[in-house]
């Protein structure tokens, strides 16, 4: 709006709203545009494309005309990818989860048939319009069920395990570190209902998951359903091969350009490997996270130029085989059962999500001014 001329422009984003006011002079009244966010969503490729389209704007290599024709354009077109290929994409994401938990080879194919299973009954649930505490207690509730129907098999596996693989990316680490990031940021009322959108997310979970408890009773299998405070860190290749699937999983679902993949996958490993050496020598968690999302900060904007995406879509990715999501689900089902250990696995959660938006913040406030000061002396040589 200012580079297109209007200077007295009060711009408000908050979680569920676009609010734009202009005031021509003091004598005319206030003209303001408000729209309500009725969906979300998170579509890389829409958001990479919005991006290019401001950047060309800014660069006045197009007319406001133009760039108003290309987001109608880009908010009328699909997705860049075929609905089964997202489905594969969420199977291989948990395959990736239960890599980092450790899981063996039976795990990890349970885990990308329940990650799969997950997302087209999400998907299904999402077609009524039902919140999404229902959806998410349909997921937890399914991969609590895929538990009870091994443990009466006799298939070696561990039901806590594959629960926790098949729940995983429904927990909702994700917004809790953008709670914390909009709260750093000066978006108090934002973080706010992030924070609480999490807390009803993640019961949702703890409701399908007791209700399919509840269900394998019934049926005479008892399950125990324990899952670890951390993910695993016997295997060093373990975690960074999990994390690196994990991350270009996550990437491919979000419809991240392709060109984009690769370099997720490298960051992501790169800093949970960082993650395993700190944790080994004696690093507490949150220390560990904070120094492995401020590598990812770092180097995830000199690869967002390369790639030609905005650096959010590969911190993001990143950032999500550190997320503290499973210490958010552990506490809330220990504070269900009135079990006060809970709070501490809040506080770890609380404090690991801290660690990893501050870090991811800080390293992208440092890599802009050596980015520019690179190509200052790109320039002069």
């Amino acid at each position: 709006a200012h580079h297109l001329g209007l200077r007295s422009t009060l711009v408000d984003v908050t979680f569920t709203t676009v609010s734009i006011g202009h005031q021509t002079s003091v004598e005319e009244p206030v003209l303001s545009m408000t729209r309500h966010v009725t969906q979300r969503e998170t579509d890389f490729a829409d958001l990479t494309a919005v991006d290019h389209v401001v950047s060309q704007l800014l660069a006045d290599e197009i007319t406001r005309d133009e760039a108003a024709s290309r987001i109608a354009q880009i908010s009328s077109s699909g997705h860049p990818r075929p609905r089964w290929s997202i489905t594969a994409g969420w199977g291989i994401t948990g395959a990736g989860v239960a890599l980092l938990l450790g899981g063996d080879w039976i795990v990890l194919l349970i885990a990308a048939l329940a990650g799969s299973a997950v997302e087209v009954l999400q998907r299904r649930i999402a077609r009524f319009r039902l919140p999404f505490f229902y959806s998410q207690a349909a997921g937890g509730l399914l991969s609590t069920l895929i538990a009870v129907v091994l443990a009466a098999t006799d298939i070696p596996v561990d039901p806590s395990t594959v629960v926790t693989a098949g729940i995983i990316m429904l927990l909702a680490g994700l917004g809790f570190i953008g709670a914390f990031q909009d709260a750093l940021t000066g978006f108090y009322v934002t973080a706010n209902a992030r924070i609480l959108e999490v807390v009803i997310a993640t019961i949702g979970i703890i409701v399908g998951v007791s209700a399919g408890l509840s269900i394998g009773t019934w049926m005479g299998v008892t399950v125990q359903i324990d899952p670890p405070s951390s993910l695993g860190l016997s295997d060093v290749v373990g975690i960074v091969a999990g994390a690196a699937i994990t991350a270009a999983g996550f990437a491919f679902t979000a419809y991240a350009p392709a060109r984009s993949i690769a370099p997720i996958a490298a960051i992501g490993a790169a800093s949970a490997a960082v993650y395993f050496v700190l944790i080994q020598h004696g690093v507490g968690r949150a220390a560990a996270a904070g120094v492995a999302a401020l590598i990812i900060g770092l180097v995830s904007y000199s690869a967002a130029g390369w790639s030609r995406v905005p650096p959010l879509v590969i911190i993001v990715s990143c950032i999500v085989p550190l997320l503290p999501g499973l210490s958010i689900y552990r506490s809330l089902a220990l504070l269900a059962q009135d079990n006060y250990a809970g709070l501490l696995a809040m506080i770890t959660a609380v404090g690991v999500a801290i660690a990893l938006s501050s870090g991811a913040i800080l390293g992208e406030y440092i890599a802009q001014p050596l980015r520019r000061e690179a190509r200052r002396l790109e320039q002069r040589l």
